[in-house]
């Protein structure tokens, strides 16, 4: 069994992947990051561009193939990788799936103090606080379609973390009937 993250750009799905990966002993595995080894360089955002997004999500459909291959790691997914339908498919089989649902307002806060959005989050080339909820309108119904677990990225990391290992650990020693 996996853990499979999903949400929306911010939300934090990096961070926690990286304790969850620590607390439960588990790799971590990122499907932006793994596209960027494979890019060789270039910004996701340049990627992104130069090919369209029906190939990038593409791209992205057999990393995602390749990642959750991995029955035992924490898989966080990029915010628009379940716009692709067997992305959908692979990211529930197996898995606890948890969205990470972070406010629109904070989600905006978070975009404009980091210095990295603009070469690491497509589609964010000045569309600003109206780009956020016309995506999030788009994603959001998809996000909590696939969700075994919805949980507020507001709260804190450890807290969150904890939350899902207790999750876990809990469909894991149930037995299957």
């Amino acid at each position: 069994m996996k853990i499979v993250l999903i949400g929306y750009r911010a939300s934090g799905k990096s961070t926690l992947g990286q304790l969850l990966s620590q607390q439960l002993d588990m790799p971590y595995l990122d499907v932006d990051r793994r596209i960027e080894e494979d890019i060789d360089g270039q910004t996701l955002t340049d990627y992104w561009r130069q090919i369209g997004d029906a190939a990038f999500r593409e791209h992205e459909a057999r990393v995602v193939q390749a990642l959750c291959a991995c029955d035992h790691a924490v898989i966080a997914f990029g915010a628009g990788t379940l716009k692709f339908p067997t992305s959908r498919q692979t990211a529930q089989r197996n898995a606890l799936v948890v969205y990470l649902q972070v406010p629109i307002p904070e989600l905006w806060r978070r975009f404009q103090s980091d210095p990295r959005t603009a070469s690491t989050r497509p589609n964010l080339a000045g569309g600003g606080i109206e780009e956020i909820e016309q995506l999030l309108a788009e994603r959001e119904p998809v996000y909590l379609e696939c969700a075994s677990l919805v949980i507020d990225g507001t709260r804190p990391p450890q807290e969150l973390a904890a939350e899902v290992a207790t999750a876990f650990t809990t469909i894991c020693d149930t037995p299957e009937t």
